[in-house]
């Protein structure tokens, strides 16, 4: 048997800054020819038996046809017109999909670097009629040193700096029962064990990112110039045994 070739459906750019669609976005038999490492024919068992899923009355199908109608909604249509234009934001998008999914208590788990963030998320999301319910990354002021790591490895050495502790995020918002939970601000790794440990299901509403005022997407747009240094090095990164 012949070794699957690597997903890579981002090469579908060329074929879409030529002619403004690609396979996938197009009328069955209609669009351009499908490269030969397309999924949607080479995984065509796969992408059916998922899209049964959300044709089913679980909390999975809902899921999947309260985001597809908020998708729809995050556009304003304009009579006598075909583009899009979209009108809301993140904020918005997530407000409407916890109403319309019926969700009535939202958690979140912050960043302590973002409590001023969060404290203007509840506000907006109290105001919208949701109870909230927040916990802190640092919870338990536990010291760094207790995980094994260096003092070498904490942001600032010879001072008490507390590890970030996100299965008790999770494990706490699930004793509060809340319907959805909301990351803002935790690190890279932190998110994956939140995510992984919340009863609850998680979306990112703030992805950290220190340098770019968290918004990661600046770096694939200033790849250009700013960034090129990451498509012609490695990032150096230390050994670090853990």
């Amino acid at each position: 048997m012949s070794e699957k070739k690597p997903l890579s459906c981002h090469s579908c750019i060329a074929v879409w800054r030529q002619q403004g669609v690609t396979n996938c976005w197009s009328e069955p038999g209609q669009g351009p020819a499908s490269p030969g490492y397309c999924p949607s024919e080479r995984e065509g068992e796969i992408i059916g038996d998922a899209f049964e899923r959300y044709q089913g009355d679980d909390a999975d199908a809902k899921l999947a046809k309260v985001a597809a109608v908020v998708e729809g909604l995050c556009y304003q249509p304009i009579p006598g017109s075909d583009t899009v234009n979209a009108r809301w934001t993140r904020v918005e998008d997530t407000i409407a999909l916890a109403r319309l999914m019926g969700w009535e208590k939202i958690g979140i788990a912050t960043c302590i670097g973002l409590l001023d963030e969060s404290q203007k998320l509840t506000e907006i999301l109290t105001a919208q009629g949701f109870s909230v319910e927040s916990i802190c990354c640092k919870s338990g002021s536990i010291d760094k040193l207790d995980l094994g790591i260096g003092e070498e490895h904490k942001v600032r050495p010879g001072t008490f700096e507390p590890a970030c502790n996100p299965i008790a995020q999770a494990h706490l918002l699930n004793e509060a029962k809340t319907d959805m939970n909301l990351i803002v601000g935790l690190c890279v790794g932190h998110d994956m064990l939140f995510a992984k440990h919340s009863d609850a299901p998680v979306s990112t509403l703030v992805a950290k990112d220190r340098v770019t005022g968290h918004n990661p997407a600046a770096v694939l747009y200033g790849q250009n110039f700013y960034y090129k240094r990451l498509q012609k090095q490695k990032l150096v990164i230390p050994e670090v045994e853990v």
